[in-house]
């Protein structure tokens, strides 16, 4: 190799004094200098709220974004402390705001027993990425304020009043020359601000924006705690038990557990730590499926709903329908990864375990009714989940018998490179005939279908093998559904749903998604899902390219370019496109699959929590919310073909 001439000596090691680092490398600290990386901003001087609160001494928090994208973060929690610190020789609030490993949460002798936030770093991270920062302080009888630049201090702490409250206020403007943009999503950091809420039970937070001409604001106060916040998970489906199941374990790791079964047929549960969302679980979670799968096979064996010859019941039938939030506060909790989204403390498993098999028992001797319902529901699921492995071996063993196991509609790419290929759902077979015609053979393949298929969130596993329209689906892709669901053997790396841009074509994608969704979620998860976006409208005219047109609002700037250019509305022919098949092979490709031209919208998950909340609401059972979102979203319809 290649010697590289350079000096290498001590003048090349490069030291970064104070938050130097932070600026330098920001994605260390904040996960990414995306929107992401932005909202970490806020959540991260909420944090420190949400601490006082956890440790007794906050019961309000208001957040406001300010016209200019400014944060400001309020609460009446103990204030931070004013003093001299014994280490830096500089009062303790510039410490924090100062100093990278400064703040309350290390050590055995810290100012709180619980705390979320960044490891204790959240301050100073903020200070480091914003232009400005402004700290207010009331304690000990008095108000402080200190301000700093780029993290460095412009105006030491000093007393500005007398006042008798206590608390903080932080204002914040983030660095513009970090972050890729300054525009916060308010919709995000309400999702956020009430999950906070719903954990900390009893605490006020109000959110502000102050930015348009007419103010939002929310105010968020929950004193059912996790009860309140299973209901609202739950809003828009059929429970099985009116109330949620609530338990609780203090001491030196407090545990709290809300459980609500629905009719539904999926399993929906969400673990915290320290009121931070562990996305990929960890121990807290092992040690609550294992202690719900105990309670209930041994509640049913005592009671004889079970008898000696029958198995006992899995984990995933007595979670069938299963909503449940859990929750646990640790002083020094261990992550797995930066992110901190799995826990990893050991000791959690036996202590949740523990819990639960104490609490439920005794809520299910207390409550047979419930008890019944539920263990009728997971018997039911046990039925279920052995009829769709029957099913499942039978369309293994039919598989191996034929000749080709693909679907005979599906015309196949030559390529075998899962990652360069792609698939093509297409509605319909005269769509499907335009697209294999249009198509470039070597990376794509075409999946016609025809007709609505099944509604998942509706049926159980064991209703969708051998199901005429999704099995053509589950084979082409090639890597199983459910369970054995397996990423890596999927046959392409794209697959794209093309269908017509109407409500029939809605309806279509709204089904495959939610199959998707319900049923090979690592496909989303990894980005591997696509929506075609065919045009709207062509605009053509004798001598001149044909023009396509998306949305309604490309269509009037097309014709104003036009118009500029001297060619009237009135020398221009317009066509709406009712459906694919209106489309020949080549329109087809050049508007819709050709690679260089085309335009798919990629299907992301940022929120799953969200996404099952909207999916329960549109496919659902329950009536009564989807006709209110029909209602209330009705003023937002365009292009409705009746």
């Amino acid at each position: 190799m290649e010697k590289y001439d350079h000096k290498y000596g001590a003048e090349q090691i490069q030291v970064l004094e104070g938050l130097e680092a932070v600026r330098k490398r920001p994605g260390m600290y904040i996960g990414s200098t995306s929107i992401r990386g932005l909202h970490h901003m806020v959540y991260e001087i909420v944090d420190n709220g949400v601490d006082e609160a956890l440790a007794g001494y906050c019961t309000e928090i208001n957040i406001i974004i300010e016209k200019g994208n400014i944060i400001c973060v309020k609460d009446n929690g103990r204030g931070i402390p004013v003093e001299i610190h014994p280490k830096t020789g500089i009062s303790t609030a510039e410490t924090v705001y100062t100093v990278l490993h400064a703040g309350g949460k290390f050590g055995g002798d810290s100012g709180y027993k619980v705390s979320g936030g960044l490891h204790g770093v959240g301050a100073s991270v903020v200070n480091a990425l914003s232009k400005w920062t402004e700290v207010t302080i009331e304690r000990d009888g008095g108000i402080y304020q200190m301000t700093f630049e780029y993290g460095k201090t412009i105006k030491p702490l000093e007393k500005i009043g007398e006042s008798n409250k206590t608390g903080t206020k932080v204002r914040f403007l983030a660095d513009d020359t970090i972050f890729e943009s300054l525009d916060y999503e308010y919709e995000v950091l309400e999702k956020r601000f009430r999950e906070m809420a719903f954990l900390t039970k009893g605490l006020k937070i109000t959110f502000e924006d102050m930015r348009q001409e007419e103010n939002k604001k929310v105010e968020f106060c929950f004193e059912g705690g996790l009860n309140s916040f299973v209901e609202f998970l739950n809003k828009n489906k059929e429970k099985l038990h009116d109330k949620p199941i609530y338990m609780e374990k203090s001491g030196d790791v407090p545990v709290e557990i809300a459980i609500q079964y629905t009719t539904s047929y999926n399993e929906n549960i969400y673990t915290f730590v320290n009121n931070i969302n562990t996305i990929e679980g960890g121990t807290h979670l092992e040690g609550f499926k294992r202690g719900l799968t105990k309670v209930f096979n041994d509640y049913a064996r005592s009671h004889n709903i079970l008898k000696d010859k029958d198995s006992n019941l899995q984990g995933e039938d007595i979670r069938e329908g299963i909503t449940a939030v859990v929750s646990v506060k640790i002083k020094e909790p261990q992550f797995e990864g930066q992110t901190k989204t799995k826990l990893g403390n050991s000791e959690v498993t036996g202590i949740v375990q523990s819990m639960i098999n104490d609490a439920l028992s005794t809520f299910l001797e207390e409550n047979p009714s419930v008890a019944k319902a539920i263990l009728e529901k997971c018997i039911s699921a046990s039925r279920a989940r052995e009829a769709a492995r029957k099913a499942r071996e039978l369309v293994r063993r039919k598989s191996a018998l034929e000749t080709t196991t693909l679907p005979g509609k599906l015309a196949d790419c030559s390529s075998k490179i899962a990652e360069e290929c792609e698939v093509y759902i297409v509605e319909g077979d005269s769509a499907g005939g335009s697209a294999k015609q249009g198509r470039d053979r070597r990376f794509q393949a075409i999946l016609p279908l025809w007709g609505k298929m099944l509604n998942v969130e509706k049926s159980r596993a064991d209703k969708i093998y051998g199901n005429e329209k999704l099995n053509p689906v589950i084979v082409a892709i090639g890597a199983g559904i459910g369970a054995d669901f397996d990423i890596t053997k999927i046959r392409y790396g794209k697959i794209i749903i093309m269908a017509d841009a109407d409500v029939d074509g809605a309806h279509i994608r709204t089904l495959l998604m939610t199959f998707f969704f319900r049923y090979m979620r690592p496909l989303v998860e990894n980005g591997n899902v696509y929506l075609a976006q065919p045009p709207l409208f062509k605009l053509s005219k004798k001598g001149m390219e044909d023009i396509y047109c998306y949305t309604d609002e490309d269509l009037s700037n097309k014709y104003k370019e036009l118009e500029e250019k001297g060619i009237s509305r009135d020398q221009l022919a317009l066509q709406r496109y009712k459906g694919l098949g209106e489309m020949n092979p080549e329109q087809l490709w050049e508007t819709t699959m050709d690679p260089a031209r085309r335009t798919l919208v990629k299907v992301t998950m940022e929120d799953a929590m969200k996404a099952d909340q909207t999916i329960s609401l549109l496919m659902g059972d329950e009536v009564e919310p989807r006709r209110n979102f029909i209602q209330s979203n009705a003023k937002y319809v365009k292009n409705l073909d009746i």
